[in-house]
């Protein structure tokens, strides 16, 4: 089999897969935990930590990945961190307390953790430069399409079978995908990426651990309690000891010399505010629909699911027309622009605007940022060498994970002190005018990001921009153009 299937199909079939997987995770066990509250006789507020043990367990471990990919080799961890989290999947279904559940969920953390650097890593060493925008475009699938396809799943199966299965679901995907690496995946060579730099994944771990769960916490204990401001407080300098330790390291853990590099700097810019905007905007459109106008679970994330049609479409039109034309400059910025008019837009919904305005607006939101995604996660690797790739795909999974965390917290936050009901003929309804406000922050970070795309240079990415056919006089059918044209030639474009 192995000789039947080339790497690039073996790399993309099992990232695909163990991002998926694990990326619906987060999403579908938000729809259970009412249900796993009633079922293990706790209150609302208990089962959070199901969903914050798996979110500080994954960005405790996730700067540990780049360097167990590199020492190791890829194929190995990648299928290790399969292993372990569809282990940890079925164990969460077979919890008989919800101490065992959240334990079991901290080990599908490590997993989930190694998984989306070091099957990055992968991807990108498996195409070469100019074909990066298809591994990009590949990328898009299961960062879009789980985090919308899990609600939906997630209400179906609890409605119909238990709770148990949004675990167990996990399984078989898991399976397969372990099965088809283990044929088909060639064996990484492993490299020398020095000894394990202990004091920097100990600091970044517990520094990112105590500001995610700092984050999550907020908005639900309230910003000033002790709890929220330790923890942050404590990350926080934690974060800031790491920043000094490993700069002065030789192999660090987390390496923040690549930030020096002006592309790969301009790109995680882009990615931590999108990431703030678009999760953050995904989080709040979901309460709107469950909160402000009335619907289940299961058809708010219907409702909600246009956007990954959206994404998907606007990933093949950017990887194979737009960013060969535009470059990523323009393409990331036009994509911002049209993203952050799309949030804008979900401002002026009212109790009576039609639910399929609303899904044409998540559709074209989607649209808009699979221009996003799809360039930048191209251009983001342009100059980094392929000996730095996986400290590079470990820093850029711990921005995006980051940023999603500070989005779901800031909009939640806004939604809070705006008041998500008052009080109408004395019964108390949805305050629709909350969600507007969070909208509107979403769509204001949005925009932002476009000083972040506009610092970009078409020639810094020159590598990864494929060449496209233009007729001449003397070969009209065969003559290939140069990468979007005049834009490369000038360094101000």
């Amino acid at each position: 089999m192995r000789a039947r299937v080339g790497q690039k199909v073996a790399v993309s079939v099992v990232f695909v897969a163990a991002m998926f997987m694990s990326i619906m995770d987060a999403t579908i066990v938000n729809v259970a935990l009412p249900t796993i509250g009633r079922d293990f006789s706790v209150s609302p507020t208990a089962v959070d930590g199901i969903s914050i043990a798996f979110l500080v367990s994954l960005a405790v471990f996730i700067p540990a990945s780049g360097w167990l990919g590199d020492r190791f080799g890829g194929k190995r961890v990648m299928l290790t961190a399969i292993v372990v989290f569809t282990v940890a999947s079925a164990l969460c279904g077979i919890a008989s307390t919800l101490d065992q559940l959240v334990a079991f969920r901290v080990l599908q953390g490590i997993g989930g953790g190694m998984l989306a650097p070091v099957g990055m890593t992968m991807l990108f060493r498996a195409f070469p430069p100019r074909e990066r925008i298809r591994a990009s475009a590949i990328l898009t699938v299961p960062t879009t399409l789980a985090p919308a396809l899990g609600p939906v799943v997630g209400g179906l199966l609890v409605d119909s079978l238990s709770w148990r299965w949004v675990f167990y679901v996990n399984v078989p995907i898991g399976i397969a995908a372990f099965l088809f690496g283990l044929l088909c995946l060639d064996r990484s060579a492993e490299g020398h990426p020095g000894r394990f730099d202990l004091a920097g994944f100990l600091l970044s771990g517990a520094g990112l651990g105590l500001l995610m769960y700092g984050l999550s916490e907020g908005p639900n204990l309230g910003w000033s309690t002790v709890p929220v401001l330790v923890s942050i407080a404590s990350g926080l300098l934690l974060l800031v000891a790491m920043v000094v330790v490993e700069l002065r390291t030789r192999a660090p853990m987390v390496d923040l010399r690549l930030m020096s590099d002006r592309l790969f700097r301009a790109c995680n810019g882009v990615v931590v505010l999108t990431s703030v905007s678009f999760l953050g905007t995904l989080y709040v459109i979901s309460l709107y629909f469950q909160n402000g106008r009335g619907l289940s679970a299961l058809d708010a994330g219907l409702s909600t699911f246009p956007e990954a049609i959206g994404v998907m479409a606007g990933a093949q039109l950017a990887s194979r027309v737009l960013y060969p034309r535009l470059g990523p400059r323009r393409h990331i910025a036009l994509g911002l622009l049209g993203a952050g008019i799309c949030i804008g837009l979900l401002a002026l919904m009212t109790a009576h605007t039609s639910l399929w305005w609303a899904r044409l607006l998540m559709f074209c939101l989607g649209f808009a940022m699979g221009q996003v995604f799809v360039p930048t996660q191209t251009a983001a690797f342009a100059s980094v060498s392929p000996e730095a790739t996986g400290r590079a795909s470990t820093m850029f999974s711990a921005v995006r994970q980051l940023g999603g965390a500070v989005g779901v917290a800031v909009l939640t936050t806004t939604i809070v002190l705006a008041g998500p009901t008052h009080l109408v003929a004395g019964q108390p309804v949805a305050n629709l005018t909350a969600y507007r406000a969070a909208f509107l922050v979403a769509a204001a970070l949005c925009l932002t990001g476009i000083a972040f795309a506009l610092s970009i240079r078409d020639v810094d990415a020159a590598g990864t921009i494929p060449a496209r056919r233009r007729p001449r006089p003397d070969r009209p059918d065969t003559a290939l153009a140069t990468p979007t044209d005049e834009a490369l030639r000038s360094p101000a474009r």
